[in-house]
């Protein structure tokens, strides 16, 4: 077992803005919405209409499909429309919108602690397909579905990503810090999934509080162990967490499954721990708010459905004259840019960067051709070659980016973006190649039938 993976790279982290600020809750006051689609997958069926009273907890929106996932309420109140509505990414996406009585009643039921002590591995995965629980990494994919490869015998390794390597976000490291004990509860329902199973929290070390409380809450515990990880960026993607644990390179072909890993993210087992232990659904979890032009930065546990532009004024707004160039949900190197805070809250919003300069346009302004310098190449934790990469991409030789070069294997991280001397939008590139690429194949499949 390794404490690092090859390449990676070394960005400016902005966490001490919110490192040390206690994780507290911030509910809201204003209509709620919630959007069926929060996961990959065919999006939730609504299970209410206009008038309908609904209760904290209760599921207003039905899984449609094996890769979908329920949607719950964070509010008690009334059913204004199920109508469609912007979200974080732009589109368009048919929401349940909630006039939030500010009562939150819960359902009945929730929240009350249950005896696990002889629960099947049946009736956990049951509970948490019943929660809504889907990867609070980003991903979005049903964690009952990744909890129940083919072989379950055959896992060796379960791994919690404790990394938390973006920039700016420091939910998971307060969240490890006072609530050890339920994560390693949460982690420990997992295994029983898994007989053969080691389980490893990997958590970098520039996180040591966090460190040590998972060890205290681990000890004695024979299946499970901490991992401190050299602090780099990338350390929290999924291939980058099983070279690190496992030393295993695989092709994305491959899931992690089918190399004996199952990766969760820490936010992810909290929440099956709350599922399995409390009945409770997920309709809350961390949410770091930060930047410089925020006036009082901080880590809070957030109602699913609550707006940005609430969730900002509710935590003390912007600094005075502070002008918000961009803001940036999940992290400035693989997160998305938002031109609208009027936008609700999702599973998978782990954040939001507020910042008055904005980078990629001085990337722009900055931009040269190709120095040929070979950084790309050494910080790409895959080993691909984005220089040649960008090369095919421009010739238009796309057969060489995807049978010569391996450029499907890209995982987006952004090292390449990130360390190129020429600022050229590299990790930008290869997104809309493989998006082309894969629509190309999908035409041909189609076409085929």
């Amino acid at each position: 077992m390794k404490n690092t993976f090859r390449g990676g790279v070394h960005p400016i982290g902005h966490k001490e803005l919110t490192r040390d600020v206690p994780l507290r809750v911030l509910d809201a006051k204003g209509e709620m919405v919630f959007p069926l689609l929060q996961h990959i997958g065919k999006p939730a069926k609504p299970l209410v209409k206009k008038g309908d009273e609904v209760l904290v907890g209760q599921r207003i929106g039905e899984a449609d499909g094996l890769f979908s996932a329920h949607v719950i309420s964070s509010c008690s109140g009334k059913v204004k429309a199920v109508e469609k509505r912007r979200v974080q990414n732009g589109q368009m996406v048919e929401c349940v919108i909630i006039d939030n009585d500010g009562q939150y009643t819960c359902a009945e039921g929730i929240g009350v602690r249950q005896d696990i002590s002889g629960i099947t591995g049946e009736e956990i995965i049951q509970r948490i397909r019943d929660a809504g629980i889907i990867g609070l990494g980003g991903a979005g994919f049903p964690t009952h579905v990744k909890l129940s490869p083919k072989n379950p015998e055959a896992i060796r390794y379960v791994i919690a990503n404790g990394s938390e390597c973006e920039p700016y976000l420091t939910g998971i490291d307060q969240l490890m810090r006072t609530h050890a004990d339920a994560i390693i509860e949460g982690f420990s329902l997992m295994l029983r999934l898994f007989p053969n199973a080691k389980g490893v929290v990997v958590i970098e070390d520039n996180k040591p509080e966090a460190i040590a409380a998972m060890q205290q809450a681990s000890a004695g515990n024979e299946r499970i162990s901490v991992l401190a990880a050299k602090t780099k960026y990338g350390q929290g993607g999924e291939k980058m967490l099983i070279e690190t644990v496992a030393g295993i390179n695989y092709p994305s072909s491959m899931l992690p499954a089918d190399v004996g890993c199952i990766v969760q993210s820490i936010g992810t087992i909290y929440a099956i721990d709350r599922a399995v232990a409390y009945r409770e659904p997920l309709f809350t979890h961390t949410f770091t708010l930060t930047g410089d032009a925020v006036k009082t930065p901080g880590n809070f546990i957030v109602r699913d459905g609550m707006s940005f532009a609430e969730l900002i004024e509710a935590a003390g707004g912007l600094k005075d004259g502070a002008e918000v160039k961009k803001a940036i949900v999940g992290g400035p190197i693989m997160g998305i840019s938002i031109p609208n805070l009027d936008v609700p809250i999702q599973k998978t919003s782990s954040g939001v960067a507020l910042v008055t300069e904005d980078g990629s346009e001085k990337a722009q302004e900055l931009m040269t051709s190709c120095l040929r310098c070979g950084r790309c190449t050494t910080v790409c934790p895959v080993g691909l070659l984005p220089q040649m990469m960008a090369d095919a991409v421009t010739s238009g030789d796309l057969e060489r980016y995807e049978k010569k070069l391996y450029g499907l294997e890209c995982i987006q991280c952004g090292c390449c973006s990130y360390i190129c001397p020429a600022k050229r939008p590299l990790t930008q590139t290869f997104m809309r190649t493989k998006a082309e690429i894969l629509a190309r194949k999908r035409a041909e499949a189609g076409g085929n039938k």
